[in-house]
């Protein structure tokens, strides 16, 4: 490969040799002064570099794997979408000739590509720090984030009910609850058990007997057939009436709200809310790692579409992937049972993968640049989905 550098040594006595040729003998004796110095192949390849800047002499070999709308494969084996598209477009502009070949996942991809089997990694590939320490990156070129698909369904009331009943917040409501209770059956106990018959007797039968009062009282249950005498025993129980209708009026009021909204809204609004619920991604990608960050428990799916389907029967109740590719599926495959919430969150960008120290990585990052600033990349985005950049 000829250098810039040493190309430019090179044609210094070139240089003067061809301005001789020229006021001796014109165009034709400069051309063929030139030819003998430099020689045919020398020439031929100086002009090649020139328009493929420290491209490897070959056809290219870039790696792909199917990331709708990013990148996709038709029936006869052709390739389209917005990452596709943006890489020709790049390839034009350097003159490259190359060739797609497919991996089957992302990691395979990144892989690859460390490998030195992949000149260019071309998908919906994002920069992490993680793959950064492998591969090299163009400029990202485009910027997103993580997205959340839900069922479109409404949410089962009974099985709302379960779900608060056991969840920590109502069993710690219930548990303080019936302690307060056992707290003041047992003071009545104190206060009552040398003055009312009712609470008297044995250890045992003074306390069960108190405590099954405290509770009739709580619920409102009480026949008023028996209940404390003294000055101290009534004065718990009319405090302990009151405070008890307050308490389940308000725990009342607060269950049935919390389920009345899960009706409406769903169970899942947000990130805040995958703690609690049932949560899948794809296998070996990068939200896969966000989702470990978070100490947020999940499920791995090898393609988008299983997740969706898993989603789609019960088997989760949220599916979490990269907003863009997550809206593309459920638009053309489930939009009448699933829905993408209208969230995102963790920002992240995606960018061509390269082996480490590629010389062309700078005549790639100019090209890109260039071609995502050109109307032609608004178009596509607004083709495949729908943005006004």
């Amino acid at each position: 490969m000829v250098h810039t550098g040493m190309v430019a040594i090179c044609l210094a006595p070139v240089s003067a040799l061809l301005h001789g040729a020229l006021r001796r003998g014109g165009h034709f004796c400069a051309i063929v002064a030139l030819v003998a110095v430099v020689g045919g192949d020398a020439f031929a390849q100086m002009v090649e570099q020139e328009g493929r800047p420290n491209f490897p002499r070959r056809e290219l070999v870039i790696g792909t794997k199917e990331a709708p709308p990013f990148a996709m494969k038709d029936e006869l084996g052709q390739w389209s979408g917005i990452s596709i598209e943006l890489w020709r477009e790049v390839a034009r502009k350097l003159g490259l000739q190359f060739r797609l070949a497919e991996a089957p996942n992302v990691q395979e991809l990144i892989d690859a590509t460390a490998r030195g089997d992949y000149d260019v990694s071309v998908a919906a590939i994002t920069i992490t720090a993680e793959r950064e320490r492998s591969v090299d990156f163009s400029q990202p070129f485009y910027d997103t984030g993580l997205g959340i698909a839900v069922s479109a369904n409404s949410v089962s009331v009974w099985r709302e009910i379960i779900r608060t009943m056991v969840s920590a917040g109502f069993l710690q409501a219930a548990g303080a609850l019936i302690g307060i209770s056992l707290l003041v059956g047992a003071l009545v106990w104190l206060f009552e058990r040398r003055h009312n018959d009712d609470f008297g007797g044995t250890a045992a039968r003074g306390l069960g007997a108190s405590i099954w009062w405290s509770a009739e009282a709580m619920t409102q249950a009480s026949t008023g057939h028996r209940g404390p005498i003294t000055i101290a025993g009534r004065a718990l129980a009319i405090i302990w009436m009151v405070v008890s209708i307050i308490t389940i009026a308000v725990f009342t009021a607060s269950v049935t709200s919390a389920l009345t909204t899960r009706q409406m809204r769903g169970l899942v609004n947000g990130v805040d809310d995958l703690q609690s619920v049932r949560v899948g991604t794809l296998a070996n990608s990068a939200t896969g790692g966000f989702l470990d960050g978070e100490r947020i428990k999940h499920r791995t799916f090898a393609q988008v579409v299983d997740g969706l389907k898993a989603l789609e029967a019960g088997s989760i109740d949220a599916f979490v992937y990269d907003k863009p590719l997550l809206a593309w599926t459920v638009e053309q495959r489930f939009s009448s049972t699933i829905q993408v919430l209208d969230v995102d969150f963790e920002p992240q960008s995606y960018g061509l993968a390269m082996p480490l120290g590629r010389p062309y990585r700078k005549a790639i990052d100019v090209a890109l640049l260039e071609a995502v600033h050109d109307q032609n990349w608004k178009r596509t985005l607004f083709r495949y989905l729908g943005e006004k950049q």
